[in-house]
């Protein structure tokens, strides 16, 4: 029952957030150009993966991280669920996948990234930052050069 609940609050943050996350990194890519943002790519294991559900309700649906991210980031979250009522359709597990390969080849969950308008990695937090949230937008902020 708990997992239920957990993975249900997991879902509802991510369509109930003030934040749009993108699932097509191309598209994301295309926004950041025209935005002079970064793109927060995330790799989560929506109704299995522990740190991942957490790191969404602590990191993600934070106030101040939502507030940063509006301003300098264009998010882009690919889930591989393993529940069969969750599964994705043929195409976006597919461009999950590429994106597997080409950003997250061992496999690791959370996996965070954050990337330049082209594409190209600046910063990689692999697994639930253990500093918190606060450290995590200051990261953010360094490396993108937003102004408070």
């Amino acid at each position: 029952m708990q997992t239920k609940i957990i993975v249900f609050s997991f879902l509802a943050a991510i369509f109930l957030s003030p934040l749009v996350w993108l699932n097509d990194v191309e598209q994301a890519k295309q926004q950041a150009s025209a935005e002079h943002k970064f793109i927060l790519l995330n790799f989560s294991g929506s109704d299995w993966c522990g740190p991942c559900i957490k790191m969404h309700h602590d990191f993600f649906d934070d106030p101040d991280f939502a507030k940063m991210a509006g301003k300098v980031l264009v998010l882009v979250n690919a889930d591989f669920p393993r529940q069969k009522k969750n599964q994705l359709g043929k195409f976006f597990q597919q461009q999950n996948d590429r994106l597997a390969d080409k950003y997250n080849p061992a496999g690791i969950f959370p996996l965070t990234l954050l990337l330049d308008a082209k594409g190209n990695v600046v910063k990689t937090w692999e697994g639930y930052p253990k500093n918190g949230v606060n450290e995590f937008i200051t990261n953010i902020k360094d490396l993108t050069h937003a102004a408070e």
